[in-house]
């Protein structure tokens, strides 16, 4: 999502430039799903390219769930950059939470809400949080599940979805990969090469590379590491960090 700072009319026009070229580069991936398969998701046929990425989404999607179990308590849970809803049905599968899926993206947040339109206590929102459409709404949990690289600044973004966090509220960062100051370049690079392959180079300056140690201002406490010793165990080993962020006490 290109721009850090936009207004309103600046956004509308910036959605729909994004989401034309997002859906270019997403059926060149084979990454479009037939309403039945996103129904299904995260499970998905062993035969599918994506497979073994589905198998690992789906360990992270259980792990948070697992983790929010934990907390014995109802819940208002917002997913930001949901695409077509699969992570906030799967959520809104305890029926005691509710949870909105909010996306930029009106085509498949359509094939969201026409496949999961039966569960009552999942809603669907076009929109950009920092845009202060729902600032009225406190959430106890907010999610970017593989989503908080579409956005430039992680700092901005995080300070965007305080503004809707309950003072105890959590935010939950997991399927996006983190690099240090040197990982960086090489990715950034990496990341222009496999566009350029598949034909839409322009999409390099919509994904954005971030280093953990941008979040050094915040409360942050990683729940799961890549390469830590509890990852060798791990069945999928799930190569991204799951990072919760709660707001920082206040400094006297």
């Amino acid at each position: 999502m290109p721009g850090s700072t936009f207004n309103r009319n600046d956004a509308n026009n910036s959605w729909q430039v994004f989401e034309k070229l997002y859906l270019q580069v997403r059926k060149a991936e084979q990454r479009l799903y037939s309403d039945e398969e996103v129904k299904s998701l995260p499970d998905i046929k062993a035969s599918h390219p994506h497979s073994d990425e589905w198998r690992q989404r789906k360990e992270s999607c259980e792990r948070l769930i697992k983790y929010l179990d934990k907390k014995q308590s109802s819940l208002t849970i917002l997913e930001i950059g949901c695409g077509n809803g699969w992570f906030s049905a799967q959520l809104a599968k305890n029926a005691s939470w509710k949870v909105i899926g909010m996306d930029i993206n009106k085509e498949e947040l359509d094939q969201a809400i026409r496949v999961f339109q039966k569960i009552p206590n999942l809603e669907f929102i076009q929109g950009d949080i920092r845009l202060g459409q729902m600032k009225n709404t406190n959430f106890d949990i907010i999610v970017f599940a593989s989503s908080i690289q579409y956005f430039p600044s992680i700092v901005e973004i995080v300070k965007a979805a305080f503004l809707l966090l309950k003072s105890d509220g959590e935010i939950h960062i997991l399927d996006t990969a983190f690099y240090n100051s040197g990982e960086k370049i090489v990715a950034q690079q990496r990341t222009k090469d496999y566009y350029a392959g598949i034909g839409f180079p322009e999409a390099a300056s919509y994904y954005f590379h971030h280093n953990i140690q941008d979040l050094g201002d915040f409360k942050t406490k990683i729940l799961y590491k890549p390469k830590s010793w509890i990852a060798r165990f791990s069945k999928n080993k799930n190569p991204f960090y799951w990072i919760c962020v709660k707001r920082a006490p206040q400094k006297n």
